[in-house]
């Protein structure tokens, strides 16, 4: 549908980029979008299809008219099913086929500008390091809820360096994230690195960064990098309550 209207990747960063891009759209899609999303995939519609652009947006349209398309097209007719099913299930549904998409994109790019073995596999490394669309919807990639000890940065930072817990008062449920530290300790720096790993983001699915600002949703108890959700921390300190995009939107509803 959208033809190739972006620099075609040709090497394995480019088009592992030319994926990130493309998957954080749809994840915005399926998450802080997805009231917008739903009302778009109209089943009175003809044939729907959901895109992920590689500029980190979305678009509901229909399929590519020309046969075959430039790209590998996306499962058709998504809006048919939008009715039939509890809006959950049909996320996920939409999820799973989106991921499907994104691998096809991925490797139709490497087919195309003939990757070899080594290429392929550092490719799919990369891919499967972050995150699937299905397990940042369905929340499968558990948020770490109870205090985890952060490095201390080698003294850089001064705060505590800890995840808030739920029963943390709502000032310091906002958070930045200390960066992980130099290799020194073997074991158990690796089991806190992997406790660490687990706190992703529940817009954009990615683990924190070095010094970033974080939120936590009092409904759904999961984390998002402020700037996913256009929250400051000048603005958190004011927020008694935080709900995420997700939770107000089904609460509107309701």
């Amino acid at each position: 549908m959208e033809g190739i209207p972006h620099p075609i990747p040709r090497t394995v960063e480019e088009v592992f980029n030319d994926f990130k891009g493309r998957r954080a759209g749809l994840i915005k899609a399926l998450t802080t979008d997805v009231e917008k999303c739903y009302q778009q995939c109209d089943p009175e519609k003809e044939n729907l299809c959901l895109y992920g652009l590689p500029n980190e947006t979305w678009e509901v349209n229909l399929p590519a008219e020309e046969v075959p398309p430039e790209l590998p097209e996306p499962a058709l007719g998504i809006n048919f099913a939008r009715d039939g099913m509890q809006e959950k299930d049909w996320l996920s549904l939409v999820a799973v086929h989106s991921d499907s998409w994104l691998l096809s994109v991925a490797f139709y790019f490497g087919a195309r500008f003939g990757f070899g073995k080594s290429e392929r596999k550092r490719l799919f490394q990369m891919i499967n390091d972050v995150p699937t669309v299905f397990e940042v919807v369905t929340g499968t990639v558990k948020q770490v809820k109870d205090q985890v000890t952060a490095p201390n940065n080698n003294g850089k930072n001064k705060s505590s360096g800890r995840v808030p817990s739920r029963q943390s008062e709502p000032q310091h449920k906002a958070v930045k994230m200390p960066a992980p530290k130099e290799d020194d300790d073997g074991g158990e720096e690796e089991e806190e690195d992997d406790e660490q790993g687990a706190t992703l983001c529940g817009a954009c699915g990615d683990n924190y960064g070095d010094d970033e600002f974080w939120i936590c949703c009092d409904i759904c108890e999961r984390w998002f990098h402020g700037k996913c959700v256009k929250i400051t921390p000048a603005k958190a300190e004011h927020i008694k309550q935080y709900k995420c995009p997700g939770c107000s939107s089904k609460r509107a509803k309701v």
